[in-house]
């Protein structure tokens, strides 16, 4: 164990400290929430404010003491490892709490209904009613969107609508929706799901009224003066292009001239945007109630907000290894389907690829009350990340001033047509290069090198609007 490490840390998800192993009900309470979320280590020694090393005078009496708590007082049982560490002069007991397979545990002085905490930030959070439900499920495997509607009819989904969504990807068939998860079978009769609804209810605002992103434009760095607002309560594979068109709106950009066309070169990476609201539609725990969706734009940053913590079992240090855990198996799967999805695992890390390349700061990763936010910052920390193969598109451009085709690049830096335009997509979101053409599908597209890299003039206010 790396004692150093430890204590070079502040107190967060998966970690507390404690200056004796006195307060027995709230060592309990810190147990509890770690193991019905994502494990952790009590730390006895150490003050909890000040992070002083204080030490425990009897190690092995504090060990003893420490078991008993865990035994006596969380239910259903949990087993951590506790260990005595040499610190310099002196000792701390260390114990490490898993995450449970047993959720939801709970203080056995408080009961199944009112003693279930889980870890927000620093601080233990009394779980809801939703919450403690969520616990059990993920416990079980299974997840809130594949839970059947017995109460409504299988044509309370919208047939157009599924055929809509799916449109150039496959054709489904009212016999698909089970194979897709959106009807389930409940005594002898089809009926929607709760995904099925969320996705295609022809009425799913009524049984979910918190299923919408509701989107503001602040000016300056808080929410005293609103400059534009959008409720978006669209299907929620169609919210997604409102929402990134709402940003778009009312974010920076610079715009460049080539001839009679202009290019708009965007203060954030679309990519990274794109990822943040996708990941908050499909991770969003629509089992809460008090809160849609929210969208925060500001002058030098945006916050992308769902209801619902990170699933139980993961770390912030998970999602930016790839770590992935569907709260919602359904929703995901169809946006996969669809192609708002990539790859399962990669939305972090893609948004963290985009920022980096545009020399952006990391997204940054906060649980705030029970929801979960993704914040993206516009200052720009250090010149876009390029490897050698992107030197070699700017070099081969630097020579084009009219530009190149994708065709021409991927001739120069001997990569198929296919991964160049994937380059060069990631080249114009960083800010780098511009699009030139009519349209997507313009055979005289070319890209030509931005002037003045990195930087963006703001929009004027009634181009927000």
């Amino acid at each position: 164990m790396d004692i150093p490490d430890i204590l070079k840390q502040h107190e967060g998800k998966t970690l507390e400290f404690k200056r004796d192993d006195s307060p027995n009900l709230a060592i309990a309470r810190t147990a509890v929430a770690f193991a019905n979320t994502a494990g952790g280590r009590i730390v006895i020694g150490v003050a909890d404010k000040s992070c002083e090393v204080v030490g425990v005078d009897d190690p092995l009496q504090a060990e003893e003491r420490l078991a008993n708590i865990f035994a006596d007082s969380v239910v259903p049982r949990i087993v951590p490892d506790i260990e005595i560490v040499a610190w310099r002069d002196s000792s701390l007991v260390v114990a490490r709490i898993y995450p449970g397979p047993s959720r939801p545990y709970h203080l056995k002085a408080e009961g199944a209904r009112e003693g279930v905490y889980v870890r927000v930030g620093s601080t233990n959070r009394h779980a809801d009613p939703a919450l403690v439900a969520e616990l059990g499920r993920v416990a079980q495997g299974h997840t809130y969107d594949e839970q059947p509607m017995p109460e409504l009819a299988e044509h309370s989904l919208e047939a157009q609508a599924i055929q809509d969504a799916f449109e150039g990807t496959r054709s489904v068939r009212p016999a698909d929706y089970d194979t897709l998860r959106l009807t389930t079978t409940v005594e002898g009769r089809r009926v929607p799901t709760v995904g099925g609804t969320l996705l295609f209810g022809s009425d799913r605002l009524t049984h979910f009224p918190d299923a919408w992103i509701q989107a503001a434009r602040f000016r300056g760095d808080d929410r005293s003066v609103i400059v534009d607002s959008l409720d978006i309560t669209a299907p929620l594979h169609q919210a997604v292009d409102q929402a990134l068109a709402f940003v778009r709106r009312n974010i920076a950009v610079r715009m460049e001239l080539e001839g009679a066309r202009r290019a708009d070169v965007w203060q954030y990476p679309q990519m990274a945007l794109r990822e943040a609201i996708v990941n908050a539609v499909v991770h969003a725990d629509y089992s809460q109630q008090g809160g849609p969706l929210r969208i925060a734009v500001y002058d030098e940053r945006i916050e992308v907000e769902n209801p619902g913590l990170l699933v139980p079992g993961l770390t912030f240090e998970d999602l930016y290894e790839g770590v992935s855990k569907l709260r919602n198996r359904v929703i995901g799967r169809v946006f996969r389907e669809i192609g708002l999805i990539e790859q399962w695992g990669s939305g972090i890390g893609r948004m963290v690829s985009a920022c980096r390349a545009a020399g952006l700061p990391d997204p940054e990763l906060r649980e705030v009350g029970l929801r979960f936010r993704v914040t993206l910052r516009a200052s720009r920390e250090y010149a876009p990340q390029l490897d050698p193969l992107d030197e070699r598109v700017l070099d081969v451009l630097s020579d084009a001033p009219q530009g190149l085709s994708t065709t021409a690049l991927a001739e120069h830096i001997g990569r198929t047509s296919r991964a160049t335009r994937t380059r060069l997509r990631a080249l114009v979101d960083s800010g780098l290069l511009i699009e030139v053409g009519s349209a997507a599908n313009d055979p005289q597209r070319r890209y030509v090198i931005a002037e003045d890299r990195g930087e963006y003039s703001a929009r004027k206010e009634k181009d927000r609007r």
